[in-house]
């Protein structure tokens, strides 16, 4: 079966997130109306990662399987096909032939996110950060990241599914806290991320950021389980789905925000 990885990203502003739901905008059921104008066959497209609505994506994975293809097409074919019929906040940005086999979710072994936290209040991009007017203690805020890398219980910072159970131990690879320009950045890189995670932790980054809560404090939710987090979970206006791992790529390295405010 034809295959293809398409590298996308989206403003998710005005979808209730990247699957496919009944009744709501997504992201994936956008790209799916454009693939059935493409194609005359039934096709597969899967991504690498739930995002959540109102999140966005700097490098959403995705692969795109084609049952029946009566002409074959390039990759740039396909990119150009796409990008001319979807909405102006999805964009592909690269389209390469992969293997029959690809899957863009169980064949990723890393995932990266990046939170944005404006400083001052901006007329731009208010999509896409979460302002504070508090002052942030960014380097405080770091300390406390470093406490999540390696296996930790998460259970205090997920959201359970109803009837869903499943693992909340998560190997966190990578916790970065950063500054660039009028922003402060949280970068965190694991294998796997459960519902509302990183949204949860920025929450309470931030409130060690304003004095709130203590090293102590934060360092007991990865051993205790608390509804605390939930209290305090960050919007999604600010949180990238930043790049999708797979054997022999490497984690994003430069301490930069996906813009620059100020």
């Amino acid at each position: 079966m034809p295959t293809w990885k398409l590298e996308v990203e989206y403003e998710g502003t005005r979808y209730r997130g990247w699957q496919m739901q009944h009744n709501a905008k997504s992201v994936q059921g956008e790209m799916m109306d454009v693939s059935r104008q493409l194609f005359a066959s039934r096709v597969d497209l899967y991504g690498a990662g739930r995002t959540d609505a109102g999140v966005h994506a700097l490098s959403q994975i995705v692969h795109l399987k084609v049952r029946e293809l009566s002409v074959n097409l390039t990759p740039r074919q396909i990119q150009f096909g796409f990008n001319d019929l979807l909405p102006h906040d999805i964009n592909i940005v690269k389209v390469t032939n992969a293997p029959d086999d690809f899957h863009a979710r169980h064949d990723a072994i890393g995932r990266f996110y990046l939170y944005q936290i404006s400083t001052r209040r901006t007329a731009f991009g208010k999509n896409l950060v979460w302002w504070i007017k508090d002052e942030l203690d960014a380097e405080a805020m770091l300390q406390a990241a470093g406490m999540l890398v390696g296996r930790h219980d998460f259970r205090s910072f997920c959201e359970t599914e109803e009837g869903k159970k499943q693992s909340t131990l998560v190997e966190v690879s990578h916790a970065d806290v950063f500054t660039d320009g009028d922003l402060i950045c949280f970068r965190i890189g694991a294998s796997h991320f459960l519902w509302k995670m990183v949204r949860r932790i920025v929450g309470m980054l931030v409130e060690v950021g304003r004095g709130n809560t203590t090293y102590d404090a934060f360092e007991r939710l990865l051993r205790f389980e608390s509804n605390v987090p939930a209290q305090f979970t960050a919007p999604p206006s600010g949180l990238f789905l930043e790049k999708v791992l797979y054997h022999g790529d490497s984690p994003p390295k430069e301490r930069k925000g996906a813009f620059t405010i100020g």
